[in-house]
């Protein structure tokens, strides 16, 4: 009985140490620069996510990270609102080729689909860290995935006619 809890505690010891790396790997070689023009009325201490202001699975994701957001590291904005636009412009990114989530770190990086949606879940910290597990995986497949659902997500979720109004309650966590 011994040897089996030694060998679970390695294993998981092992687990711990692989993530770890995985993180630092990540943090270190995956960042995207991006144009350091400065942008006037954008956080520059909080981390952006833009998202699609009409999709009911977008809408309940904001949610859940607001919820969870204890240490307030995150503001958002509707892919198509005024600020959305503003910085998509700034980050020269095609709208018309990507239909994604996007995470903004103002005038340091910014990242797309999957690898938005797992940094994001990083920063919540708790049980939302087992989900740095998935950037193993190669980024291809991760967003094949992320396409999919993307593609499917009116049709299984439904959506809005218009972005709702934040509730007064978090107001100031839209931009």
């Amino acid at each position: 009985m011994y040897e089996c809890y030694i060998k679970i505690k390695k294993v998981f010891i092992y687990s711990i140490n692989k993530l770890k790396f995985i993180n630092y790997w990540f943090e270190k070689n995956l960042k995207l620069a991006v144009n350091p023009e400065k942008m006037d009325n954008i956080s520059k201490d909080k981390k952006i996510i833009l998202f699609d202001g009409i999709c009911n699975l977008c809408n309940n994701a904001v949610l859940t990270i607001i919820k969870h957001d204890k240490r307030n590291v995150f503001v958002f904005a509707a892919l198509d609102s005024e600020s959305g636009k503003k910085i998509i412009k700034h980050l020269g990114i095609n709208t018309s080729k990507i239909d994604s989530i996007i995470l903004y770190e103002p005038n340091i990086t910014y990242e797309l689909k999957s690898s938005a949606a797992l940094l994001i879940a990083k920063e919540l910290g708790g049980f939302w860290l087992i989900s740095i597990v998935f950037l193993i995986l190669p980024k291809w497949f991760r967003d094949f995935v992320y396409d999919f659902i993307a593609e499917k997500r009116y049709q299984w979720f439904g959506k809005k006619e218009q972005c709702d109004l934040p509730n007064s309650s978090f107001k100031d966590k839209f931009i």
